[in-house]
C-alpha cells in the first residue's frame, strides 16, 4: 500500500470519478502485461484479427504503458454503464447495437477522462497525464482487471459483479504514484458457456478471445467490405454490431438501466420502421446518426447492411 497521502489522494480520485458519471472506478500500477502481450500475439498470428493489421504492430507498446506515455506510473481506469431496456420499438427492423443508441462514446468518456485530469492537477500541481479511449495501442481489458474493475468473461468482455458487461472502458494514465487496487484475481464464469454457445456464427474461442472473421461487430462495423454471403443468415438483421453473448451471459440478468441521458435512443431511431431503414437516404443517415458511434461508418457501407438483412427473409 501507498503512503496515507497517496490513500487519500486515490480516494478523492475515485469520488470525483463518480461524481462526473463513472459508475466503475479503480487504479492500477504501470508494468507491463507479458500474459497479455503473448495472448495478442499468438492470437495475431492465427490471424484471428482478419483485416485489422493495426492490432498486429506495436504489441511491446499495447502491453507496456510506460512505453506509450513516458514517466507514466499509475493508470486510472474507469467504467461507464450503457445497458438499457429501451430498444428499437419494431421486431422486423435491422438491429443496432445497444453502445450505438447515443452519443458517441469515445468522445463523452474523454471529456469526463479531461475533467478529472484537470481536478487531478489540482490536487497534485505537476502532475500529467492523458486519456485514452480506445484511441491508442493500449489494452483496456487486460487493464480493467488490474485495476479491479473485474474479470474477463469467456466472450472475452469485462465483466463485474455489480453491474455486469454492459460497460465502456476509459482510461487515465498519470505520472504520480497512487494506492493500488487488487487485480480482479477471480474468474466467475466457473463451468458456464452460454455465451460461446450462443454466439450465432460461432466466434468465441475457448481461450476468452474472439475469431474477427466471424465476429458480427467486425463484419459490421471494422470489415470494409461487404458482409460475406455465407455469414448474412446468421446475423439475425443486424447491421452495427452485436450484444448476443452480452444478452445471455447470467452476469446480465440483473443488470441495471444507465442514467446517462447522452446515451438514450432518440424516439427517431427507436420509431424507425422496416420501410424506413429500407428508403434511408444520406443525408437522413447523416441527420440520424450524427454524434453517434455509427457516423463513423461510410453511408454506402452502412447501407450495404441494411440491403443484405433485409433481403434475408430470415433475417427480421
Amino acid at each position: 500500500m501507498g503512503e496515507n497521502k497517496n490513500s487519500t489522494l486515490s480516494l478523492t480520485i475515485k469520488e470525483k470519478a463518480l461524481s462526473l458519471g463513472f459508475d466503475l472506478c479503480g487504479i492500477a500500477p504501470v508494468k507491463r502485461l507479458t500474459e497479455n502481450e503473448a495472448v495478442l500475439l499468438n492470437w495475431c498470428e492465427s490471424g484471428m484479427h482478419d483485416k485489422m493489421n493495426y492490432l498486429s504492430r506495436g504489441t511491446e507498446t499495447r502491453a507496456n504503458p510506460a512505453l506509450l506515455f513516458p514517466g507514466a506510473k499509475s493508470l486510472i481506469v474507469t467504467g461507464l454503464n450503457y445497458f438499457t431496456g429501451k430498444l428499437q420499438k419494431h421486431d422486423d427492423v435491422p438491429v443496432v447495437s445497444r453502445y450505438a443508441f447515443g452519443k458517441d462514446y469515445h468522445d463523452l468518456i474523454t471529456e469526463k477522462l479531461d475533467d478529472l485530469l484537470s481536478y487531478i492537477k489540482t490536487l497534485s500541481p505537476g502532475t500529467d497525464g492523458k486519456a485514452f479511449v480506445d484511441s491508442a495501442p493500449l489494452l483496456e481489458k487486460p487493464w480493467a482487471v488490474q485495476a479491479g474493475l473485474g474479470w474477463q468473461g469467456k466472450h472475452s468482455i469485462v465483466i463485474n459483479d455489480d453491474i455486469g458487461s454492459f460497460f465502456f472502458i476509459g482510461v487515465l494514465v498519470l505520472t504520480i504514484e497512487l494506492d493500488y487496487d487488487a487485480p480482479c484475481s477471480e474468474d466467475k464464469c466457473g463451468p458456464c458457456r452460454v455465451c460461446i454457445e450462443n454466439c450465432p456464427t460461432g466466434a468465441i474461442n475457448n481461450d476468452r478471445t474472439i475469431d474477427a472473421r466471424k465476429c458480427i461487430a467486425n463484419l459490421t462495423i471494422e470489415n470494409r467490405g461487404p458482409v460475406p454471403e455465407e455469414m448474412i443468415p446468421l446475423i439475425g438483421g443486424r447491421i452495427y454490431g452485436c450484444d448476443r453473448c452480452q444478452e445471455v451471459c447470467p452476469w446480465n440478468r440483473h443488470a441495471r438501466p444507465h442514467n446517462h441521458p447522452e446515451l438514450i435512443i432518440s424516439d427517431d431511431l427507436a420509431d424507425m420502421t422496416r420501410e424506413d431503414w429500407r428508403s434511408m437516404t444520406n443525408e437522413q443517415f447523416i441527420e440520424l446518426f450524427r454524434g453517434t458511434p455509427v457516423a463513423r461508418v461510410r453511408f454506402d457501407r452502412f447501407k450495404n447492411n441494411i440491403e443484405a438483412v433485409l433481403k434475408d427473409r430470415n433475417q427480421i
